[in-house]
């Protein structure tokens, strides 16, 4: 013992890589009761591998038995010369948290030391029920009631709980309760208010709380001014957003993102292509985020060539293994009709995942390749290493219903319900509505509306229509149309897709008397769409290439 004392980096180094092979171990019994004798040696040598050992066990996810070891720590700290702090302890197994009833436990914990009052240990409790993938926001509410003197922080991390949620009344509520407490909201506070105001649409709130930014001074700050953008992008207002942009001196490359995301979600991709190239020129390297977002514009848009170019600085950069961006790449030349170019993507991806699977599959039934699609799924299902989801089952489905396969359509409906046990969605049933209608089953298509556990919307209404008029189904046009007329009584396409299927039976009369009543109410035809295929901002040959590229 004196000479393993006399040598600490020799010990040293012994722990070390003893804990380190324990990693190896997978049966846990025996690696806990091997911890708990390496724990023994710690306390006599006095070297301090307690903290190894409990995140050892978290990683695990063995929060029970890291919390009976700390409760061996502590009947024997006496002879422990060198000991971690309980809060330390606690703080540890908080990190390692996956799930609220290991949260639960060392809640327990806290309370048994003490800390129930100590506001640094329970708001990482706190932050744990708002933050994490399974919080309980409930839980985290008895939490924070029990707390005497809440400060700041806690309120915020109570606010961002809530605008996750999507519970704006009780995330202002704190805020007023906050106020009422005469603590200062800092810019955390406006964030998450602003966040929530965009995430449901809550424009005229919104509004306030960019005034109350201003009246505080905090509009210039990198995070509330961000937020602001894209806020306003939320609301469609992208004017706003793009002046709230135009004002930040240098912006970064996540205020670039946003504001490129918002021209996409505001359906300005021509502008969104062209702040990418702005953003380019400026000497900002864009990230996987960056790449995503503009793939997303040069899909709506049908930008090949654009689309060929980025991926050009993709390879370039480097992101060319990220599988978002792969991803995106992939939908990209898939929507834009360039399928070669999409399998090229898809077969030199090491890591796939069940987007990727749907996309390809999606790309190959859009474009009439249904048999190709539904290869590709069978493919997918053998090699057993990705679970088809609820957007699979839709893709195949559509597949099924481009094809004009109603029997694989109806196996694929039950093999989703029955073995994968996905309960089908509306858009289920509205591809099933689809296939049946296409084939000439109109019948069995408005009885399969008639049996859905939920509420039938007008988009599958008029999909019933749809086919009662190629099939000149009069009888069950007229059906079908009155339930539309309950749901949307002045759609123009139900007018007229009535007016067709009466045309096409040879019944002109009762035609023309729908069209009479269309022009009656005054209801209009949209306007003609302009085709946007191929255009985006050109790209001038002297132009500067950046160093990245």
């Amino acid at each position: 013992m004196d000479q393993l004392k006399a040598s600490p980096p020799r010990y040293l180094e012994f722990v070390t890589n003893l804990i380190r092979n324990l990693f190896a171990f997978e049966e846990l019994e025996a690696s806990f009761w091997f911890i708990r004798l390496i724990f023994i040696i710690h306390v006599f040598l006095n070297f301090n591998c307690f903290t190894m050992i409990i995140n050892y066990l978290c990683r695990l996810k063995s929060n029970l038995k890291a919390l009976k070891l700390g409760s061996f720590r502590s009947r024997i700290s006496t002879i422990n010369t060198v000991s971690i702090s309980k809060e330390e302890t606690v703080i540890s197994f908080l990190k390692n948290c996956s799930c609220m009833k290991d949260l639960e436990q060392i809640h327990a914990r806290v309370i048994q030391l003490g800390f129930e009052q100590n506001r640094f240990v329970v708001g990482k409790v706190i932050v744990f029920c708002a933050a994490a993938e399974h919080g309980d926001m409930n839980y985290a509410v008895s939490v924070f009631e029990k707390i005497g003197d809440p400060d700041a922080f806690i309120f915020n991390t109570m606010i961002r709980g809530f605008g996750k949620a999507n519970d704006p009344r009780k995330a202002f509520d704190y805020y007023k309760r906050m106020q009422e407490r005469g603590l200062v909201s800092d810019s955390f506070t406006f964030s998450f208010l602003l966040k929530v105001c965009g995430q449901l649409g809550l424009v005229l709130l919104g509004r306030l709380m960019h005034c109350s930014t201003l009246k505080r001074g905090l509009n210039s700050h990198v995070f509330v001014r961000n937020t602001l953008v894209h806020m306003y992008g939320t609301f469609k207002d992208i004017e706003a957003s793009r002046q709230l942009f135009e004002e930040i001196p240098n912006p970064e490359l996540v205020a670039w993102n946003i504001i490129i995301d918002c021209h996409v979600s505001c359906g300005k991709f021509n502008e969104a292509l062209e702040m990418f190239s702005r953003m380019l020129k400026f000497g900002i390297e864009p990230d996987e985020a960056t790449f995503v977002v503009i793939l997303s514009a040069c899909s709506a848009l049908g930008a090949l060539d654009f689309g060929r170019w980025v991926h050009s600085c993709i390879s370039n950069i480097g992101h060319g293994c990220i599988t978002e961006v792969n991803n995106s790449l992939l939908d990209m030349y898939a929507k834009c009709g360039a399928l070669e170019e999409a399998f090229e993507i898809f077969n030199g991806m090491n890591k796939k995942n069940t987007v990727t699977w749907n996309t390809m599959i999606l790309g190959l039934a859009s474009h009439g390749y249904a048999n190709e699609a539904l290869a590709l799924f069978s493919n997918m299902l053998e090699q057993k290493l990705w679970a088809p989801d609820d957007i699979t089952f839709l893709v195949v489905l559509s597949a099924c219903s481009h094809g004009g396969m109603v029997d694989k359509g109806w196996r694929f409906f039950d093999i989703m319900k029955k073995e994968y046990h996905i309960q089908p969605t509306i858009k289920h049933y509205g591809c099933m509505v689809d296939i049946l209608g296409r084939a000439g089953f109109v019948e069995e298509a408005y009885r399969l509306i008639n049996n859905m556990p939920m509420q039938c919307n007008a988009i599958v209404w008029r999909t019933l229509l749809a086919a009662c008029r190629l099939h000149g189904n009069v009888e069950l046009g007229k059906q079908v149309r009155k339930q539309l007329l309950e749901l949307e009584p002045d759609h123009s396409s139900d007018y007229v897709l009535l007016a067709n299927t009466y045309a096409s039976a040879g019944r002109w009369n009762e035609a023309m008397r729908v069209r009479k009543t269309m022009h009656k109410r005054g209801v209009q035809k949209p306007e003609p769409g302009n085709s946007v295929v191929g255009r985006h901002p050109s790209l001038r040959s002297d132009e500067p290439l950046l160093s990245f590229l």
